[in-house]
């Protein structure tokens, strides 16, 4: 296939980025998105120019490094995927694609497409933990759980921090985030030990970082690629008023 492809270049956060156009030859609907970008790489260091920055790990949908606004969607335009599994083969001869990083004020970009979401890190420093004895591994059975409840919890705790809500969502606000987080704990005896600390410090941590209020329009959900349910920020908002 032969694409067009208009990226965000931006040295660092203090300069003022601008899209650059590239176009690409012989794409194989075989490669994977990152595997376009590679070889997009490789042909411009062969040329002497400065490659594309983007984040990138694994690159098997596990670890959310790979996030970037592909042709207006968080992760690209096919539903429940990250940026990784997007194969070539969802885009047809003489496309053109857009590629940006996310857009949000706590996410300042580093470089072209890599932003820095330290400010995940720092809302779930700030209650993301639960007090356990440490040692041996306790009895199964000690803590009996109703299955529905540890299903919940489990969906919850999938959440991989990319940022795609933040980047979807009209306020960039980290609510769906924040929710799933605080899901995975609220939901388990093990985690109410310090419930009304945890969604305190936790909302309190989102604000004070710069993220917006919920949007209530469901972008998030829609685009998150582990398709994290907005039930989860009935339930923080829940949680937050009964710590009050």
């Amino acid at each position: 296939m032969k694409l067009t492809l208009k990226i965000w270049r931006q040295k660092n956060a203090k300069t003022k980025g601008t899209f650059v156009t590239y176009k690409m030859d012989n794409v194989s609907p075989e490669m994977a998105f990152l595997e376009m970008l590679d070889s997009l790489n490789k042909k411009l260091v062969e040329e002497d120019k400065d490659p594309v920055a983007f984040d990138h790990d694994c690159r098997e949908g596990i670890c959310g490094s790979c996030g970037m606004y592909i042709n207006g969607h968080p992760h690209g335009p096919v539903p429940a995927i990250t940026t990784c599994h997007l194969s070539m083969r969802y885009f047809k001869e003489g496309d053109t694609i857009w590629i940006e990083p996310w857009r949000a004020k706590p996410f300042p970009v580093i470089k072209d497409l890599i932003v820095d979401r330290t400010a995940f890190d720092k809302i779930q420093i700030a209650g993301g933990f639960i007090s356990v004895n440490t040692g041996a591994a306790p009895e199964a059975n000690s803590i009996l759980i109703r299955k529905k409840k540890s299903d919940d919890a489990f969906d919850s705790a999938i959440c991989i921090g990319c940022g795609a809500c933040v980047a979807a969502c009209k306020n960039a606000s980290a609510m769906l985030f924040v929710s799933a987080k605080i899901s995975q704990f609220a939901l388990l005896p093990q985690g109410r030990i310090e419930a009304k600390e945890r969604v305190k410090a936790m909302v309190e941590k989102m604000d004070e970082v710069g993220f917006g209020n919920c949007s209530n329009t469901g972008a998030c959900e829609a685009e998150c690629p582990k398709q994290i349910k907005l039930t989860n920020i009935a339930r923080l908002n829940r949680e937050y008023f009964k710590a009050y």
